[in-house]
């Protein structure tokens, strides 16, 4: 089945557009724009005009692609922003009607189950190390742990690179006293969000999404999906970006080889959150990958995820 899905995020607007088949996935088209659709949730409580608009201009274009491409399904998923904003729900309808895009609004607890899904698809079936799946949005954190494909526990968090920035980041580049006050919120949300016996039992860790990959865009000196995928990170290097970026003015930190300059207001904050999570699981390094939420919502739509990463979950 040729399948077409969007995820609109908090900070970015994605599409994916593969033939799925038979629990493979073969991407056609891969497209990632950065639109803030949440740009001030946190505050106000609202979607606003302007981010609306960016990302209906951006579905505009991928409406195109996804028609010349002549997809059997087309689906969107809305995560974060969406949840949490009073006008969700209108915005919702508008990327259905306004796109013809299957739009749903999905929970916190679906978006972990379905980038569990995407993010270990490729794996070998008979790999039974305990891992945990680490998806860092704009506006929420899905921790996802599991092994052979079977979900064991899952959560999502009130933790984004959106929603922390302008909760913490005000000055540039941001003050000590900001990234520390932003590390604690972080911790402190981890620590009540995941039991100690669900750390403890971690063995490895994979990351996906903005964060991560653009950590290993920077490490290779510039950002090449075939050599993102996979990329190892470990803890020590992490910190040693974090502390290099965090001490750059935002206009320095836009032209690092490998960071996309759009991901660059938000890249420290996305650190700082990854590396409070390779703290709490106890893990020295963790794996970047492309696969995602994407994969995952395609796989399912195909029905090619049926049956996986839903046998024993926890809330």
């Amino acid at each position: 089945m040729r399948v077409a899905v969007v995820d609109l995020g908090t900070n970015s607007t994605r599409l994916l557009v593969a033939d799925v088949r038979d629990g493979r996935v073969r991407e056609l088209e891969r497209r990632s724009t950065v639109t803030r659709l949440g740009a001030g949730v946190d505050r106000t409580g609202s979607l606003g005009e302007e981010a609306q608009a960016r990302v209906f201009a951006v579905l505009d274009e991928y409406s195109e692609l996804i028609e010349r491409h002549r997809c059997q399904a087309r689906l969107a998923v809305l995560t974060s922003a969406v949840r949490d904003a009073r006008n969700g729900e209108a915005f919702q309808a508008a990327v259905r009607e306004r796109h013809g895009l299957d739009a749903r609004t999905i929970s916190g607890e679906e978006e972990a189950r379905l980038t569990f899904l995407g993010a270990t698809a490729a794996r070998d079936p008979g790999d039974r190390t305990p891992l945990v799946v680490i998806d860092i949005g704009g506006g929420s954190t899905e921790l996802v742990c599991g092994a052979a494909g079977e979900v064991t526990f899952r959560t999502s968090t009130q933790i984004g690179v959106v929603r922390q920035s302008e909760r913490h980041l005000h000055h540039d580049p941001p003050q000590d006293r900001e990234l520390e006050a932003l590390s604690a919120e972080v911790r402190t949300t981890l620590s009540s969000g995941v039991p100690e016996p669900t750390r403890t039992g971690v063995r490895a860790g994979i990351a996906v999404a903005g964060t991560p990959t653009s950590a290993a865009g920077i490490e290779l000196g510039a950002y090449d999906r075939d050599r993102v995928e996979g990329h190892r990170l470990t803890r020590n290097a992490l910190r040693a970006q974090l502390g290099r970026l965090a001490a750059m003015p935002l206009a320095e930190r836009r032209e690092v080889p490998g960071l996309h300059r759009d991901r660059a207001p938000m890249i420290v904050a996305g650190l700082i959150v990854l590396l409070e999570i390779l703290d709490l699981f106890e893990l020295t390094a963790v794996t970047a990958s492309e696969r995602d939420i994407l994969w995952g919502a395609a796989l399912e739509r195909a029905g090619d995820g049926a049956g996986r990463s839903s046998r024993r979950t926890s809330p």
